[in-house]
């Protein structure tokens, strides 16, 4: 007989951990379920990338979260999700896709790229990072078109056009500019988003205002081509001789994981997943969301900081359904 866990996660990231944690410490059999490496998003951030939280505040099961700044590294968020991963010995499939979701007799079904399981009660902790937000253009698809950055060293003594206004954005310009790189930038509003880094913020703005670094404001990319791009601005069509475009234009959720399941969304542009805050159970019964996918589209509301407490939440109910069942 195929067995049936108490519980499976879905996402091997900060918050899928903070449920498995709490899974461990209550006593359920569990399975958190990663796509790609452990706490896989922060893995695919910048490389110099800095937390814009304080370590204190990312820490979980009193497990302190040590850094040499005040505000954490990738580098350093990634040792410190690695010795959570071994100190609580977390049951976690890496590597292993999540392809179709279902209910079943008594719960619901996993399919993933190496098995069948199934599972009495389901949490999605998937994030948001793997899925970005396309500009659809013509040219989108060229080879020359990144909607990730890593670092800057491929980009030294390159024409690249960075677009969007946010963190992301931000720290590439700066960071291939200060390479070598000769970059312009593409934004959708009159100037860099007001949710820029406080520390960051200042210097972009003088870049741009010294005209080290170019900015078309109230603009997007029409087309991208080869060797140039073609960006729609106030005063008419202009045409850049460009090597790399840098699309930092956000990311969204896996909806179809929720599709798959019945979960409704809202009817505004957010698309914000029907659930109820006081145990993160969504309209499915038995189905729990937990951390930034609660979100929708609004990919600002919800961060690791102010996630972690789903975890708790969520096990509670869990228990006490479970317990109701005499299971």
């Amino acid at each position: 007989m195929e067995k049936t866990y108490d519980l499976i996660i879905i996402g091997g990231g900060p918050i899928g951990l903070a449920c498995g944690i709490e899974a461990q410490k209550a006593g359920l059999d569990y399975q958190i379920i990663e796509k790609g490496a452990l706490t896989n998003s922060i893995y695919n951030y910048p490389v110099n990338m800095t937390f814009f939280s304080t370590s204190d505040r990312l820490e979980m099961a009193n497990i302190p979260f040590m850094s040499v700044g005040v505000k954490p590294t990738r580098t350093e968020a990634l040792e410190y999700y690695r010795r959570i991963f071994f100190h609580f010995k977390l049951k976690v499939n890496l590597y292993e896709a999540v392809q179709t979701l279902g209910k079943s007799e008594g719960g619901f079904s996993v399919k993933t790229s190496k098995g069948l399981y199934q599972t009495r009660k389901l949490v999605l902790a998937t994030g948001f990072y793997d899925l970005p937000n396309l500009m659809n253009v013509p040219g989108e698809e060229l080879p020359k078109v990144l909607h990730y950055y890593k670092e800057p060293w491929p980009f030294i003594n390159q024409k690249v056009v960075v677009v969007g206004g946010a963190n992301s954005a931000v720290d590439a310009a700066l960071e291939t500019w200060r390479k070598g790189a000769e970059v312009s930038m593409v934004l959708l509003g009159d100037e860099i988003d007001d949710n820029v880094k406080y520390w960051v913020r200042p210097d972009i703005m003088n870049r741009i205002k010294e005209g080290s670094i170019k900015a078309f404001t109230q603009s997007k990319i029409k087309e991208i081509r080869e060797q140039e791009i073609i960006i729609s601005t106030p005063e008419g069509e202009v045409m850049l001789e460009n090597d790399w475009v840098l699309a930092m234009t956000g990311y969204k959720p896996n909806f179809s994981l929720l599709d798959q399941l019945g979960v409704e969304m809202s009817l505004d542009e957010k698309r914000q997943p029907c659930y109820d805050q006081t145990n993160q159970e969504s309209n499915v019964p038995g189905v729990y969301l937990a951390g930034v996918v609660c979100g929708g589209l609004n990919t600002r509301e919800f961060f690791i900081e102010n996630s972690i407490v789903h975890a708790e939440s969520i096990v509670k109910d869990i228990l006490l359904k479970l317990s109701q069942k005499g299971v």
